[in-house]
């Protein structure tokens, strides 16, 4: 199963690939050929393994354009909106990582929770420290997968510990740059964690490494919380409003992602459009905090037309799993008065997301060429959705029951550039390389 364009816009169903019985063949960590089972196995090599999940469906893995791999130890903490909780919680737990052994510690548990809930690619945010960011690239480029990341500049209204300058934040990133940038699978994000932790200088000082690397990316916060941008517009009189920050500092463009942006104006989501500027949906960390409904159909909307990926925002976000994430962006539809369907969802949570990213032409979707990073789903997980499973006629209604009965569970193995990286039954698996493996969905005949 794969969504192959943008199901917002012309017809859904061209869009959606499904194929029972359908094999998937990889070849150096690459898709080489995808197909109906009973056609490509007969071009095979007969001594070729087939790793076979009768009832699974074979999915592009999932893509997080959001996560906060260093606030882990503060996912589920109660109570407080995102200032307050930024203060009690997310900046306390930051402070840590300027340990290098709990960085890795710490990375090492984020990048197994990505993989046990299917998710593939991620964009995320480190800690100020730079050793926070080589501990996400190091264990990102020793199980080889496609990650973006960097670390967060703060300048002012942050503890004294997590403040860096506009200098010292240029210099540093420009160094994690040259290491880590387009090594392996991997990317690096300009990362202003947002526009009251940065002076003038140093959102200037963003823009004007990224003009000198133009194929990085910037990511930061925007609009999430409203007395959040009365803030911003307390720091910033002279700017026309919170976008406009980042817009007249030259942070805005193609290359830029935005996280939260519930609380944008019309003429903001105008000059997103404009820009090209992609958007992350978080609805749980959304929900947690109190923050307000992102109103899809106003960035999705033919006058818009604004990319838009799906993300956790772990810590603020309580759940790794994109399935779950999936449920709660519908939920959050169905109260902005924009139900959105289950191809939908998933091209949201899969190539939606590498759209947003930048990464569409390696991941996202499976198709020949691409790298080959597959989730298999199990629509037998758990008893109830066994049941219900039962009554799904297409591949769109089992897709939609997934998407809000599915959880970690349902991930019955992923797989990182052709790599088995997580299965949940080790026993019912072939596990290491699965250079010039099959990976087949629901039933398999014998050859």
């Amino acid at each position: 199963m794969s969504v192959n364009g943008d199901p917002f816009y012309g017809s859904q169903g061209s869009l959606l690939t499904d194929i029972e019985d359908g094999l998937v063949v990889i070849k150096d960590g690459l898709v080489s050929h995808v197909g109906p089972y009973h056609v490509l196995a007969k071009t095979l090599d007969a001594k070729m393994p087939i790793t076979h999940y009768p009832g699974g469906i074979v999915s592009p893995g999932f893509i997080d354009t959001h996560v906060h791999y260093v606030q882990i130890p503060v996912l589920a903490s109660y109570g407080e909106r995102l200032i307050d909780w930024l203060n009690l919680y997310a900046f306390p737990a930051e402070a840590r990582f300027c340990d290098s052994n709990y960085a890795t510690l710490v990375s090492q548990m984020f990048f197994d929770e990505l993989v046990r809930n299917g998710t593939t690619s991620a964009l995320a945010f480190c800690a100020v420290y730079p050793e926070s960011v080589d501990a996400f690239f190091s264990e990102a480029l020793r199980r080889n997968m496609s990650v973006l990341g960097g670390k967060v500049l703060m300048d002012r209204n942050a503890p004294m510990d997590l403040l860096d300058t506009a200098q010292s934040a240029y210099d540093m990133s420009k160094e994690l740059i040259h290491k880590w940038h387009d090594k392996g699978r991997l990317g690096y994000a300009i990362t202003p964690r947002f526009a009251p932790t940065s002076t003038q200088q140093q959102l200037e000082m963003a823009a004007a490494l990224h003009r000198e690397h133009p194929d990085t990316l910037i990511q930061t916060h925007i609009a999430e919380n409203e007395a959040e941008v009365v803030w911003v517009r307390e720091l910033f009189p002279d700017r026309a409003g919170y976008l406009d920050v980042y817009d007249h500092s030259g942070l805005i463009g193609s290359r830029t992602v935005l996280a939260h942006a519930i609380h944008l104006t019309e003429a903001e989501r105008r000059r997103c459009s404009e820009a090209d500027v992609a958007l992350s949906h978080c609805p749980t960390s959304n929900s947690f905090l109190g923050s307000g409904l992102f109103r899809l159909r106003g960035v999705k909307e033919d006058k818009y037309r604004i990319r838009v990926g799906l993300g956790s925002d772990v810590g603020g976000g309580t759940r790794f799993s994109m399935l779950e994430t999936m449920g709660e962006a519908y939920k959050v539809g169905g109260l902005t008065g924009y139900p959105i369907n289950a191809i939908r969802l998933f091209y949201l949570a899969t190539l939606g997301g590498a759209q947003a990213l930048g990464i569409e032409d390696k991941v996202g979707s499976i198709e020949v060429g691409k790298e080959a990073d597959l989730v298999i789903l199990d629509t037998h997980s758990t008893p109830l959705l066994d049941f219900r499973s039962r009554d799904a006629d297409t591949i769109a209604e089992q897709l939609f029951l997934l998407a809000i009965m599915g959880d970690d569970r349902a991930i019955l193995a992923t797989y990182v550039a052709g790599e088995l990286a997580y299965c949940r039954d080790n026993a019912n698996a072939l596990l290491g390389s699965a250079d010039g493996v099959g990976a087949s969905g629901r039933q398999l005949p014998p050859r």
